[in-house]
């Protein structure tokens, strides 16, 4: 008989619902239910999602599980007092992200609850997991300073769990490899770049347009693709990014890369493999989902030498972050002329993502579940 998990995603913005249906799709001797909340109406969600599903999906939670699974903007410390059944399981929690490394402005500084939630399903979880070792480490030290501002602190055990939680990845499942088929990038050919990041302030949106001023500057031909996820609103600074895309254009009578969210998942792959540098320009990123399905489609990568790249992306293919945005740019535009220049001597790099892959990955998900579920038994 399949063992029964309950995965609850509060807050399912697209990186959270890829994780959610590979280890639905490949781990396929679990039986799996499924609960998942519109990424939307941030604070509401992460402070009302366990009321919104005790009250609408009571018959499903009820049932008998063997291993519950949630990410850490579940309530779960709420859920489990609204139905008590499910405390009876044994549960995971999973940092997709964390409250305290978002740059200022993701919410007020006095607004502490978001931050606060997710502690209280640490403290009822059985065992807490991160997606990389930049989320770990920076939710720890959060967690302190909090404690530092709040009148009794917080207790020694959320301390003591958080330092035993460990790090499991989202398996990122590679379409093809097309590093094989990469040749010399011609003197007269544009370099493709993919920026392929959410369209907010916190991919850092202003150092891109500092970026593309200053590429087009340098007389090189670069064409950028501006894909991602989009929302009814955008930073203003998106107009000024395609004012500068529309000058480089003209100036080298050549047509415009991509410029909006592609839906169609093929299209997408197809514009990956065809670019040769995938560019980040994020204030945070925990893992860097995007950029890493850009490399194993093939592309080289300019991202930032901070949050969780270094775990992953070579120091050549990292740029010196600066207070000042502008020094930054400058600092990612001569990493671009420089993988430019090592591209036309046909000098491509793999960067090795095997610690990501699906197949090592699910491996290690499966052997947690297992534990779990044999250690409650």
């Amino acid at each position: 008989m399949r063992k029964r998990l309950l995965l609850l995603s509060a807050y399912d913005a697209p990186s959270h619902a890829y994780w959610r249906h590979q280890l639905r799709n490949q781990l396929t001797e679990f039986e799996w239910t499924e609960l998942s909340l519109p990424p939307r109406y941030f604070n509401w969600r992460i402070r009302g999602n366990a009321m919104q599903w005790a009250s609408t999906e009571s018959d499903r939670l009820a049932r008998d599980y063997d291993l519950v699974l949630a990410t850490s903007m579940v309530d779960l410390a709420s859920l489990r007092g609204l139905v008590p059944k499910l405390a009876a399981a044994p549960s995971l929690l999973y940092f997709h992200e964390n409250q305290f490394a978002y740059p200022a402005g993701r919410q007020r500084h006095d607004n502490i609850e978001p931050q606060i939630v997710p502690l209280y399903a640490a403290l009822c979880a059985d065992m807490i997991v991160f997606n990389s070792a930049f989320n770990r480490d920076t939710c720890r030290e959060g967690v302190r300073q909090l404690a530092k501002r709040l009148p009794e602190g917080l207790p020694a055990q959320l301390f003591t769990k958080l330092d035993a939680a460990g790090v499991l990845p989202v398996p990122v499942i590679s379409a093809g490899d097309s590093h094989s088929s990469r040749t010399a990038l011609p003197t007269d050919s544009p370099m493709e770049i993919v920026w392929n990041h959410r369209w907010e302030y916190d991919k850092g949106i202003e150092l891109l347009a500092h970026i593309i001023e200053q590429v087009k500057q340098t007389g090189l031909r670069y064409r950028f693709h501006i894909v991602g996820q989009q929302f009814r609103h955008r930073p203003e600074a998106f107009e000024e990014i395609d004012r500068h895309l529309n000058e480089i254009s003209a100036h080298f009578d050549m047509p415009r890369g991509n410029f909006g969210y592609i839906e169609d998942t093929d299209r997408y792959q197809a514009l990956l493999t065809s670019c040769h540098v995938v560019l980040s320009t994020a204030k945070h990123d925990f893992q860097g989902l995007s950029v890493q399905q850009a490399c194993l489609a093939g592309c080289q990568a300019a991202v930032p030498d901070a949050l969780a790249y270094p775990e992953y992306i070579p120091p050549a293919f990292r740029y010196r972050t600066c207070e000042d945005s502008r020094q930054t740019a400058t600092a990612a535009v001569s990493l671009l002329r420089d993988i430019r220049s090592r591209l036309e001597d046909g000098a491509w790099s793999k960067i090795d993502l095997s610690a990501y892959s699906g197949r090592n990955l699910l491996n290690r998900y499966r052997d947690v579940f297992r534990s779990l579920i044999n250690n409650s038994s």
